[in-house]
């Protein structure tokens, strides 16, 4: 029997009865699964669970509206055996597990000595639910959510379309200043509710949550799964579908998002409790903090300094060094104290207690290990995302190097006007340069080496405003050379092959048969750009012959279509430091690739913009400029979208798993405050006899886990600068011909490391509520009981 909720539980009966409905779930699944229903009865089961499909089955019932209505005629009921026999062993199981749990008779006792006292007023003013309060978490995690959608929305298309619509804001910037008022919505609807019922009220914030908070993220999770909510809400909602897809898997995004607003909701609920237990608003900390500086001693010199070089050098060499001085210092003083028992033995005792005070208590060194495990977490976070940074910077300048920001085109067909869209394109602001151009999929030929790649049909006179394809040349070689194919000289005249005395010489011009025959080496034929690692397969250099074989515009022949072939040389070497570029893109000049894919214009209209983190509104405004349909326009997100998600996605997995570590030293945390809860228990007594509130009590350990957080949070940055800024400095040397990078990059940026600290810090935070919690449950008649 419990005797606190007074319940008498016959195990017997709770187990037989949960056998028996586990039994009656298995046969109704049965019976779903012949019938092939799952996919019509999951979203029922799924509000079954959250306890919504009560209410929407009284809803319908109330308008009249039949469940056989919305269900197609074709649904039929297979093996309904299974579905009898189901539900009846879930309600029979039911039964059984109610009938298991009875009230506990009444005492048979008469009234205590006690009875008709006045109660105990923090008891008398109880409350166990509070309609308010749950109004305000729930409607609280609600209105930020749609805040935070509407915000984004708004802020994105620049609050209407046509013309405002140019002046939106990028979609990451939208999302940042949507997502800090979004988080101060829920932060003070958390507050107002704690305040209004002057304790965490757990029950309400959980009803909030799950009823209230949670159908805007499943909804949109749903929405990539069901198409007709993609018709309905997907246009609506495109601000926040593309930004959450840039992770590559949007509903990952959608409840990051979700888990950030309900912690700002708990950090509310904390501080509104905080902030308003005691009856009235006390916003002082003065007290508090300097009792908890004095007691938990987080600042100390030598535990800062300590926790410092074992994250610079290591644990190993400050340990030993830290083993040494201790054992001298002692062994120093305990010479000194004897030496001083000679002369006065009370003096020497006195001496002796003070060196057993100096030494560090359990909580003492539990603190140390909490400060070095937050450090260690942060200073590992910020190293890892710097790496992270610094090879997505890396593969972000190469391919934005090769490839263009926005991409103008057609929805079919080529661009044979693109002159005049070019004089239209030039009028957007942020247009920084354009080329045309055209690609296709071909197979070149070199002796017998054999390679499918991109060619690419380029501009060579505005292709240095888009891309890097000018800089990233090799020297015998030269992008001019497309034009002036005569400049390009053979592999022999280069000293390769035989000399021009062993050749014999050959006519200009054959007179019977009018057609020059003059070595096909020596012929004047258009010239290719080709990449380095191509050239390396191929096994050309610059002047080489190639031919090129194209199935676009095929030629009939005798034996009917046949691909397209002409001859190149190679007019140059590129190398933009990505294997994949190097070794599948070659560049033709516009003309020549229009003649051997038999095309009227270019394919589309490559442009280079100010701001790559702004491309897609830039792309928009181009889009808009033309006329809409049937030019379309992408930006460099979405052609890359794969690369750029599962980086980002890679990055955002090492944070949540090094965030681990942080996490670790949170559970040292909440060890190190119960500790110092339990050593204080008289303190505590003694504070709350003088006044102090329950909040006052939650502020001064609250505040104690806060300084462990803070002091390890700076410290692991200071740490994981320096080893980021050694990287830099000195630098990791790397193979460059597996690489591609002669060196480990790193990538500072200061909004992430700032992130990585706030983490550290929120995470103490919220270790230190339970046992500050617990602190201020104690009673001072408790904490006096044993003095």
């Amino acid at each position: 029997m419990n005797a606190e909720r007074q319940t008498v539980y016959r195990w017997s009966f709770i187990w037989s009865g949960a056998l028996v409905a586990l039994v009656g779930a298995v046969l109704l699944g049965y019976a779903i699964t012949l019938t092939d229903a799952w996919a019509r009865v999951s979203t029922a089961l799924g509000l079954t669970a959250l306890s919504w499909g009560g209410l929407l089955q009284t809803l319908s019932a109330l308008s009249l509206t039949t469940v056989q209505s919305a269900m197609p005629a074709s649904v039929g009921l297979a093996g309904p055996e299974y579905v009898i026999a189901g539900a009846a062993a879930w309600l029979v199981g039911w039964a059984l597990i109610a009938s298991g749990i009875r009230r506990a008779p009444a005492s048979t006792e008469g009234p205590s000595p006690s009875a008709g006292a006045t109660l105990y007023p923090r008891l008398a003013q109880y409350r166990d639910f509070y309609w308010s309060t749950l109004g305000a978490y729930g409607g609280g995690i609600l209105l930020a959510e749609l805040v935070l959608i509407l915000l984004q929305t708004f802020l994105s298309s620049g609050g209407g379309s046509g013309a405002a619509g140019e002046k939106g804001l990028a979609p990451t910037v939208a999302f940042a200043l949507s997502l800090i008022i979004s988080s101060l919505v829920a932060f003070a609807c958390g507050f107002v509710g704690a305040s209004r019922a002057r304790r965490v009220a757990m029950p309400e914030a959980t009803i909030g949550v799950i009823y209230l908070g949670l159908p805007v993220p499943i909804l949109l999770t749903l929405i990539d799964q069901n198409p007709d909510l993609q018709l309905s809400l997907g246009y609506r909602l495109r601000e926040v579908t593309y930004l959450a897809d840039m992770l590559g898997r949007p509903m990952i995004g959608y409840w990051l998002v979700f888990s950030l607003l309900v912690l700002m909701l708990v950090l509310g609920i904390n501080t509104g409790f905080i902030a308003a237990g005691s009856g009235r608003l006390d916003l002082r900390l003065g007290f508090e903090l300097f009792v908890a500086r004095r007691h938990v001693g987080v600042f100390r010199p030598s535990l800062l300094l300590g926790t410092l070089a074992v994250l610079m050098f290591g644990i190993i060499p400050p340990l030993i060094v830290y083993g040494i001085i201790r054992a001298v210092e002692a062994a120093v003083e305990r010479t000194r104290i004897r030496t001083l028992g000679l002369k006065d033995p009370l003096a020497a005792a006195s001496a002796l207690n003070r060196l057993k005070l100096r030494e560090q208590s359990p909580t003492m060194m539990m603190t140390a290990l909490s400060v070095g495990g937050v450090g260690v977490g942060v200073m590992a976070l910020i190293i890892v995302l710097s790496v992270m940074s610094g090879f997505e910077e890396d593969l972000q300048k190469k391919i934005l190097g090769a490839h263009s920001h926005v991409v103008v085109s057609k929805y079919a067909g080529q661009l044979p006007e693109y002159k005049r869209l070019m004089e239209q394109i030039a009028k957007v602001p942020g247009v920084e340069g354009q080329t045309p151009s055209i690609d296709n999929p071909v197979m070149v030929l070199a002796d017998d080496e054999v390679q499918g790649i991109v060619l690419k049909g380029i501009d060579p006179e505005t292709v240095g405003s888009v891309l890097d394809l000018r800089q990233n040349m090799l020297p015998g070689g030269s992008l001019d050379h497309l034009e002036e194919p005569t400049k390009i000289a053979p592999r022999r005249s280069l000293g390769f092959g035989k000399e021009p005395e062993e050749q014999e010489e050959e006519e200009a011009e054959d007179p019977i048969i009018g057609k020059s025959t003059k070595s096909a080496s020596d012929k004047v034929l258009p010239g290719i750009i080709l990449g380095r690692e191509l050239a390396t397969i191929l096994r050309v250099v610059v002047g080489d012959r190639v031919n090129v074989i194209s199935p676009q515009g095929a030629e009939l022949g005798p034996a009917g279509l046949i691909p397209k072939s002409r001859a190149f040389r190679v007019a140059g070497i590129f190398y933009s430091g990505m294997y994949e570029y190097d070794a599948k893109f070659a560049y033709i000049l516009l003309a020549e690739a229009q003649k051997l894919f038999g095309t009227d214009g270019p394919s589309g209209i490559e442009l280079k913009v100010a701001d790559v983190d702004d491309a897609r509104r830039i792309s928009q405004a181009v889009s808009r400029e033309l006329g809409g349909y049937p030019y379309r326009s992408r930006d460099w997100g979405e052609i890359h979208r794969n690369i750029f998600s599962a980086l980002r996605l890679e990055k955002l997995v090492m944070g949540i798993i090094l965030s681990i570590i942080i996490v670790v030293a949170a559970g040292l945390i909440v060890a190190t405050v119960i500790m110092l809860v339990l050593e204080k228990r008289k303190e505590i007594a003694v504070l709350k006899a003088l006044g102090v509130s329950d909040g006052g009590i939650v502020k001064i350990f609250l505040a104690e886990g806060l300084q462990i957080g803070v002091a390890g949070g700076l410290l692991g940055l200071l740490s994981g600068l320096t080893w980021c800024y050694f990287i830099l400095k000195v630098g990791i040397k790397l193979d460059p011909s597996v690489y591609y990078i002669p060196a480990l990059p790193v990538k500072i940026e200061p909004v992430q490391t700032a992130l990585a600290v706030v983490i550290a810090v929120l995470v103490t935070y919220l270790a230190s509520i339970y046992p500050a919690l617990k602190a201020s449950s104690v009673e001072p008649v408790e904490g006096l009981k044993a003095e």
